[in-house]
């Protein structure tokens, strides 16, 4: 990937960011300072570097003190250089990778309602040179901190983890998960990308795969389109066959990416 590609994906990212529209008198950052002990007790109990993302500011606002030091690096990097200076660092593979993900999730949680936005967090497992100039595996989650009183993303927390698993080699991974349900989307390979852009669905199937975004369950659903549940049930069924998906959460991930929904 040259800085061209980096650029381009990140024109994209700050497209989809600036769609949200935000009152600036009515944004509460006493709301933040609220956090703010939990935030440094998380960061020294856990001993994960913690950084919070402001979506007005387009700008990070908040660093734990030991945010670095997990890759051997000093605060005082970043806050030279700001976030960038970690994006340096990733992996050109996995950073692309990153950025595309970032794209499709902004799109699914610009669709969902409030309360569905805070029940998501995004774990990310990638590469990054460390201070020795060594690849080394982290894991990273994002989720979001508070909204505006419109329901916009405004502030996200992510932490930052040394992962258990340290094959270099091995491409790097994301996973949504619904941490009061426990249910986990995968994103898709690159071998499930080809396969789910050449779906085709039906009126009625997009229409089902839309109640069921919106949280419907099938006896709703059955309703509301007057139809019994087994027929709704069939169609669930068939979505999940034809995109490749383990679950209702993954198939209208798959289908939004994709401009399917």
């Amino acid at each position: 990937m040259n800085d061209t590609d980096k650029a381009k994906i990140g024109n994209i990212y700050l497209k989809l960011l600036n769609q949200q529209e935000f009152a600036a008198e009515e944004l509460d950052y006493s709301n933040f300072n609220n956090h703010m002990p939990t935030l440094q007790a998380l960061s020294t109990i856990g001993n994960s570097g913690i950084s919070v993302f402001d979506l007005f500011k387009k700008e990070h606002i908040f660093y734990s003190p030991n945010f670095c030091t997990v890759l051997g690096y000093n605060l005082q990097d970043i806050l030279d250089n700001g976030h960038h200076f970690i994006d340096n660092k990733i992996h050109p593979d996995d950073f692309i990778e990153l950025m595309k993900n970032g794209i499709t999730l902004l799109k699914l949680f610009y669709q969902f309602s409030s309360d569905e936005k805070t029940n998501y967090k995004l774990i990310n497992e990638y590469r990054v040179l460390n201070a020795e100039n060594k690849y080394i595996k982290i894991l990273e989650q994002h989720q979001v901190l508070e909204l505006d009183k419109y329901g916009n993303l405004w502030l996200t927390l992510s932490t930052i983890d040394i992962s258990p698993n340290q094959d270099i080699d091995g491409k790097m991974k994301s996973q949504l998960v619904n941490f009061r349900t426990g249910k986990i989307v995968a994103f898709l390979d690159e071998t499930k990308t080809q396969e789910t852009t050449s779906v085709t669905l039906s009126q009625r199937e997009i229409q089902i795969l839309q109640m069921v975004k919106d949280g419907y369950l099938s006896k709703e659903i059955s309703d509301k389109l007057d139809i019994s549940v087994h027929t709704v049930n069939t169609h669930r069924q068939r979505l999940l066959g034809k995109l490749g998906a383990n679950n209702s959460m993954e198939a209208v991930v798959f289908a939004s990416k994709f401009g399917l929904l």
